[in-house]
């Protein structure tokens, strides 16, 4: 099975300021992550027989358009089970099937859910022997944001992980160009969010308590215009250090786990 990328610009934050939709090939084809309208993308549905619409997470650049061609096609409208009221709320349209981890979608020869969260509490990816329609994952170049209060970066971890094992042929990513080799970028997405927890952890062991304190330790550069996303992620680090007893946070303050009883 092939995929067809049509790139839409949309409200986004990621760098390229546009949000990949994906096509795959038919019969019954499956359209993934419609973030918004447009000419390229109208044409790109049109020539095929779409029987299937599906997201790989909820955020906005990833949904916009998700009714509008749902209705003009009259595809079947997938979710992950157990979050179709979030898919309704994102969406404006209520999922007619749900999916979970290991799905089979009938399009095509099929293509198959793979559970990846930690970016989204939702995330999948969708997979064929071509690779990995993988959303916000993993990006060939720069890192992903994982941030309280969804992102969850043992869920993360764990997501690339699994991709690094499966080793696909390529990640199609909703940004950035195609991931041509998987493990190296799983590796180096894995080996950064490993770096930076290490800086949280110090600078909770010199003296930051608070998630800003922590944050101006940590990060230790010029964070203008993305300072929000680096706090929700340094927050995200906090909460995964003291599930793991590495530390101790009550979501306002961080301690040594040492002082945890004091």
């Amino acid at each position: 099975m092939t995929w067809t990328r049509v790139d839409v610009p949309v409200a986004t934050r990621a760098p390229t300021g546009e949000t990949a939709a994906y096509l795959s090939s038919g019969p019954d084809a499956l359209l993934v992550d419609p973030a918004a309208r447009t000419d390229r993308l109208d044409r790109a549905v049109a020539e095929r027989s779409v029987g299937h619409v599906a997201v790989t997470h909820h955020h906005p650049d990833h949904v916009g358009a998700v009714a509008r061609y749902a209705d003009e096609t009259d595809a079947t409208v997938w979710a992950r089970r157990g979050r179709a009221d979030a898919f309704e709320a994102a969406t404006g349209i209520r999922p007619d099937r749900t999916f979970a981890d290991g799905t089979t979608i009938p399009a095509a020869d099929g293509v198959t859910v793979l559970d990846l969260p930690g970016h989204a509490p939702e995330h999948v990816g969708f997979v064929t022997e071509s690779g990995v329609v993988s959303g916000d994952v993993a990006v060939a170049e720069g890192s992903v944001v994982v941030g309280a209060p969804e992102g969850d970066l043992r869920a993360y971890l764990t997501s690339l992980r699994r991709l690094y094992v499966r080793n696909p042929p390529q990640l199609l990513p909703g940004h950035g160009p195609t991931v041509d080799d998987p493990r190296a970028t799983c590796q180096r997405l894995i080996g950064h969010r490993l770096r930076r927890e290490r800086r949280v952890r110090e600078a909770v062991a010199t003296g930051a308590r608070t998630a800003d304190e922590v944050l101006d330790a940590a990060y230790q550069k010029d964070l203008e215009g993305v300072r929000d996303l680096a706090r929700a992620t340094v927050v995200a680090h906090l909460e995964k250090l003291a599930v793991e007893d590495a530390i101790a946070w009550d979501g306002r303050r961080a301690r040594p786990s040492a002082e945890a009883g004091r």
